[in-house]
């Protein structure tokens, strides 16, 4: 270790202990003793298993979602049909995390509402490695519910019929006909007040794996590429491109990719694991059965995935939905590439109306590393690589906290908060929290507003790199402690 290295050390100490100094709880704590390269950021770590809520509309699935969750996340009107974006989510229970896909956004459709329910219900519990099937035990078993029970014993999945609307004891005698299912038991339940969710939980534990047997583990082999984009953008021709065969369907028919396609590719003697999406065509609460998960399955591949291509069309204008194709990336908290493709087919004209229009709706993204390629004929295919690796790389840093520290330090003398108040807010310390993405977290005598945080972030970016990645920034406003007199 250098002397310089060794100074900013104790400069790091001397900050760490003027912390006793003020109020700390518990987690601020756990996070000061944190060791990123020790945290399971840094390797590979299994994914948690998933279970997927199906039932009729309106018999209270994402009540039950958001009883779990312990916030209201999904949306509950009483009336069918209302959940069509949100549909997965981190949850735990005991110590243990899940995933929870919620299977809203069915349309009801009264010529075909037993294979809409069907189809619906099927591809969410395929993702899956159990399932909570909801049943309004108010109303009792329906035509629709023996539809869903069908193709459930037929899954081989493990099931729990959940009797929900139960919201007394006097009530629980009314779960007894949901018996006629076939599926076992019944667990009362009242979603709304959490009477017997905890019970309900205990046994779903009991019944999924340790680790989950359909979602693949994190950050294993091949880095995972998502290919994202609009509809007939190119991502199937790229894919195709990269692999040499006509792995997946391209047709200029827009939408024809349903599933996703995972695929190991070569690209300029580097292997990737590339899945190509289906293309999102609108806002997920107005889409409609497959085009609906088609969506959830991108947002699945995101998950999944470590760095997101976004495809942009250089030879139509960028759309608000491109913008917000580029924004779901940036919520996943994966590393980002921005690809323009059909780059051969721009004239000097579109070309600069292009750089007006990436100036004007991508400028929250410049961060982004940019590659022009044809991904029909492969030009400029090998440029992605380089791309990926820097955002993959800023995506993976981690900056030491006595360089984090001297850095605020640096940026504070010469660029302080602006006084609000009769008071000029300042930072006490900084550490990075995580990795993939970047997290930091400062502790401050008080708020600092979103374009000072703004400002740090740029700086962040300027010193340290970041190209391609998200970078996020806390903030922890703690007080001195009162001393006793």
């Amino acid at each position: 270790m250098s002397d310089s290295d060794n100074l900013e050390e104790a400069k790091t100490g001397l900050l760490k202990e003027e912390l006793v100094d003020y109020e700390l709880d518990q987690e601020d704590i756990d996070l000061l003793d944190l060791d990123l390269a020790d945290s399971p950021e840094s390797g590979f770590h299994s994914a948690p298993p998933v279970l997927a809520i199906v039932g009729r509309p309106n018999v209270g699935k994402s009540a039950l979602v958001n009883r779990i969750l312990g916030r209201r996340e999904a949306v509950v009107e009483d009336k069918p049909g209302i959940t069509r974006d949100r549909v997965s989510y981190k949850a735990e229970w005991n110590g243990k995390a899940i995933t929870l896909v919620d299977t809203g956004g069915w349309e009801i459709d009264a010529k075909g509402i037993d294979l809409s329910v069907a189809q619906q219900a099927e591809i969410a519990v395929e993702l899956s490695d159990g399932v909570l099937f909801v049943v309004d035990a108010m109303v009792g078993p329906t035509a629709s519910d023996e539809r869903v029970v069908q193709m459930l014993r037929a899954s081989g999945k493990p099931v729990i019929v959940v009797a929900n609307k139960i919201d007394d004891l006097h009530l629980e005698p009314e779960a007894a006909a949901l018996w006629s299912l076939g599926l076992g038991e019944p667990f009362p339940v009242s979603a709304l007040h959490g009477r017997g969710v905890a019970d309900l939980l205990d046994a779903a534990l009991k019944m999924l794996p340790e680790k989950s047997e359909v979602a693949e583990d994190q950050y294993s082999g091949p880095r995972r590429v998502a290919l994202i984009g609009r509809p007939n953008v190119g991502k199937s021709s790229l894919l195709n491109k990269a692999t040499g065969t006509n792995r997946a369907v391209v047709n200029d028919l827009a939408g024809t990719t349903r599933d996703p396609i995972d695929e190991q590719v070569e690209i300029a003697g580097k292997i990737w694991r590339f899945v190509d999406t289906a293309g999102i065509r609108k806002k997920l609460h107005k889409q409609q059965g497959a085009d609906f998960y088609a969506a959830l399955r991108t947002a699945a591949a995101l998950e999944r995935s470590e760095v997101a291509v976004v495809l942009l069309d250089v030879t139509q204008p960028i759309s608000e939905a491109d913008v917000r194709i580029v924004q779901l990336g940036l919520d996943s908290g994966r590393a980002l590439v921005l690809a323009f493709n059909k780059w051969d087919l721009l004239d000097d004209d579109r070309r600069h109306q292009l750089e007006k229009e990436i100036e004007a709706d991508l400028a929250h993204v410049d961060w982004a590393p940019r590659v022009n390629l044809s991904a029909l004929t492969g030009r400029h295919l090998e440029k992605l690589v380089p791309a990926l690796e820097l955002s993959l790389e800023s995506w993976d840093k981690r900056v030491p906290t006595g360089k984090f520290n001297a850095f605020l330090q640096e940026l504070q003398a010469s660029n302080p908060h602006p006084i609000r108040g009769g008071k000029q807010p300042r930072i006490l310390f900084g550490t990075q929290a995580a990795a993939r993405p970047p997290k930091f977290v400062v502790f401050s005598t008080g708020f600092l507003e979103a374009g000072y945080r703004r400002f740090i972030i740029r700086k962040l970016r300027e010193t340290y790199g970041f190209e391609g990645s998200p970078v996020e920034l806390g903030v922890r406003v703690r007080e001195r402690r009162k001393r006793a007199r």
